[in-house]
């Protein structure tokens, strides 16, 4: 197996090939191996998984989910990585890789059909610029039993912050009502090639298999925590009224009076059932 986190390995690969480093696409190879090994342990890969992997670049996570799993289905972008990856993953037989754009697919139908009998996990080093989209998109499939990605350290820490704390968002929120997310460790810089200007930091969520805070309309519900942090400096009210024009101000005053909330409650510092129970009352006067 190639060694591609070998910088003496992958520069003459590289070279061979005539590839540059893509800004455009966010390209930061790994140099350091026990990270990619790190992130099919800490996932819990094993042969009881089917990983759908975003973004393999040149395969130094895809070689060890291979290692590991049941089947790996690799989607990248870059048709320019083709000849690279058919030298350092072309050795094995457990290994799908689709060319396009993951964004573009279904992904439910396609964990369906690459992964039957096996339990379904998705696995990333997502570039920085698209993190959110890919991730909410995985998440939105709700198919999988765990989604572990790298991403920028400040998103993981806004993903598994809690109500009432500076990282706490409209993000955390979605995607803590999908999933409970656990920080697993960072990774710094100096473990990429071309080094990034920030940490990253390797995060796991757990995706729930039921979610109990019985939501009449959960299109209610994203759209009042849309609301709610677009003016998480002032009170709820503010942001209910600006998001639910049809509540008007003293519609949005009765709303969070009715859920058993304090007039100047701040959505920054609600739980998911909390906003559960607002959306609710919005609901009702639907």
């Amino acid at each position: 197996m190639v060694n591609v986190c070998d910088i003496q390995v992958m520069k003459p690969l590289l070279a061979d090939h005539g590839f540059h480093f893509s800004k455009a696409k966010g390209q930061n190879f790994l140099i350091a191996q026990w990270v990619p090994e790190s992130i099919a342990q800490q996932a819990g890969v094993d042969a009881s998984a089917g990983v759908l992997e975003i973004g393999p670049g040149i395969g130094p996570l895809t070689q060890q989910l291979c290692l590991h799993a049941g089947k790996v289905c690799a989607v990248e972008v870059d048709t320019r990585l083709e000849p690279i990856l058919n030298q350092t993953v072309g050795e094995f037989s457990n290994l799908e890789i689709l060319w396009g754009d993951v964004l573009k697919q279904d992904i439910a139908a396609l964990v369906a059909e690459k992964f039957d009998g096996l339990r379904p996990m998705a696995c990333a080093n997502l570039p920085y610029y698209i993190t959110s989209p890919i991730l909410s998109a995985l998440l939105e499939a709700d198919c999988f039993d765990s989604v572990t990605v790298m991403v920028q350290k400040e998103v993981a820490q806004r993903i598994a912050a809690a109500p009432g704390t500076p990282d706490y968002s409209a993000f955390t929120v979605f995607c803590q009502y999908y999933a409970e997310p656990e920080l697993l460790f960072d990774v710094p810089p100096h473990c990429f090639m071309p080094q990034p200007k920030v940490t990253s930091a390797v995060i796991t969520l757990k995706v729930r298999k039921q979610r109990n805070w019985d939501i009449a309309d959960p299109d209610i519900f994203f759209r009042l925590i849309r609301a709610s942090f677009a003016m998480r400096r002032k009170k709820l009210s503010n942001g209910l009224a600006a998001g639910f024009p049809e509540l008007g101000k003293a519609g949005a005053a009765e709303v969070i009076l009715a859920a058993g909330f304090d007039e100047n409650v701040r959505g920054e510092t609600l739980s998911i059932p909390e906003f559960a129970r607002i959306a609710n009352e919005i609901a009702k006067r639907r």
